[in-house]
């Protein structure tokens, strides 16, 4: 690896089976198509097969040998959640769960349990689904964060946003949740006497469909600071970092090393120092195995 990590550096990974939630489009995507042309079996665990069917044919374009499967994996569903899980555990062990899916500030939404969706989706929905399956996981649990956590503040007092919504202000709380749940994770998995870690992830600024949410005059503009910013496929290789890299351990978080950590290649990561709080982690623990009903038993 030279001066970060990047696509080129995945080594081989024969052998090795892979479940990316969100795996469809954008940063899962990429990261699907790579590890699928080094070899990985590679599950698309997604709510639309219509999409990840389409997905899975345009790798096998590129690599007419590569092992796809798909999952579908309703993360706005807890019960679908249930379902998915289910079938996880019925199959062959997994090697690297990679929790990519996420919405970014959509209009005012819930899910079918009546939180906010990006709170519901972007962490309740991976919190349940990781805690169902992670004792299937034989060596990383991939969380993937965003920048945007270091404004997020954890407000449990309306996570059905009835009193008012604010898209971007629910969005940082569903990532700052993310990295709590990480951190938090891989504290109880190393108590635990666990081999499998837990290792988080940013993307720096990549435009994907995530953006599908902006403003018009916004999404107008994009192209235009596309050069700015990280493609999908370079936004991916935090994400390749965190589940291949040699030496990453539980608990890093790796990103962008570019200005800001908006774009360039992978390597170590700032958190926010409330990320890190475990009181605040064991609170968000505590309240999101009551909310999902799953507990993870760890």
């Amino acid at each position: 690896m030279r001066d970060g990590f990047t696509a080129d550096d995945v080594a081989a990974q024969t052998g090795r089976t892979f479940l990316i939630t969100g795996a469809n489009a954008g940063i899962g995507f990429e990261a699907a198509r790579v590890l699928a042309a080094r070899g990985g079996r590679v599950i698309l665990a997604c709510r639309d097969e219509s999409r990840a069917t389409a997905a899975i044919e345009r790798i096998r374009a590129d690599v007419p040998k590569a092992e796809l499967s798909f999952r579908r994996l309703d993360l706005a569903d807890l019960d679908q959640v249930r379902e998915a899980a289910a079938a996880v555990l019925a199959g062959p062990r997994i090697d690297v769960l990679i929790n990519n899916a996420g919405v970014m500030i959509p209009p005012r939404s819930l899910t079918r349990q009546g939180y906010e969706l990006q709170f519901g989706v972007n962490h309740l929905g991976h919190f349940a689904f990781t805690g169902l399956v992670h004792r299937h996981v034989d060596d990383r649990i991939v969380v993937t964060g965003s920048l945007a956590h270091r404004g997020g503040e954890m407000d449990y007092s309306d996570l059905g946003a009835e009193r008012g919504y604010h898209n971007w202000s629910r969005y940082q709380m569903s990532k700052l949740a993310n990295m709590l749940h990480m951190f938090e994770l891989d504290r109880r998995l190393g108590a635990a006497g666990r081999a499998t870690q837990a290792i988080g992830c940013h993307p720096g600024v990549a435009l994907t469909e995530l953006q599908r949410h902006l403003p018009m005059p916004l999404r107008y503009l994009a192209p235009l600071a596309a050069p700015f910013f990280n493609s999908a496929a370079r936004g991916a290789w935090p994400t390749l970092h965190a589940a291949t890299g040699a030496h990453v351990q539980g608990g890093d978080y790796v990103g962008p090393q570019g200005l800001g950590e908006v774009t360039g290649r992978s390597g170590p990561a700032r958190t926010a120092g409330v990320a890190r709080d475990p009181a605040l982690a064991r609170e968000l623990w505590e309240r999101s195995i009551d909310l999902s009903g799953v507990d993870p038993g760890i």
